[in-house]
């Protein structure tokens, strides 16, 4: 497994243990040279439970993938999508 897809399957195995629908969490991450976006799909009614109460669970996630990025020396930013196809 490589350090980018280790990040990505972090991301996944935590917001799964969030969610109701496990099953409908898409997580794709498009990789640049220095930095990459980690994009987080749910469905449209778990995505209270990803963000959390005044964004906590959000801050959460992405405190945890800037400490794996800095470990990498890489920056990592993370996107929480609405996938209205649930």
């Amino acid at each position: 497994m490589t350090q980018e897809a280790a990040v990505k399957e972090l991301v996944e195995q935590m917001v799964k243990a969030l969610v109701d629908r496990p099953e409908d969490v898409v997580v794709t991450e498009v990789v640049g040279t220095h930095s990459s976006v980690i994009e987080l799909k749910v469905a449209k009614e778990d995505i209270g439970k990803v963000i959390g109460k005044k964004g906590a669970h959000a801050q959460a996630l992405r405190t945890i993938i800037t400490a794996a990025g800095g470990k990498r020396k890489k920056r990592y930013v993370l996107e929480i999508l609405e996938d209205r196809h649930f």
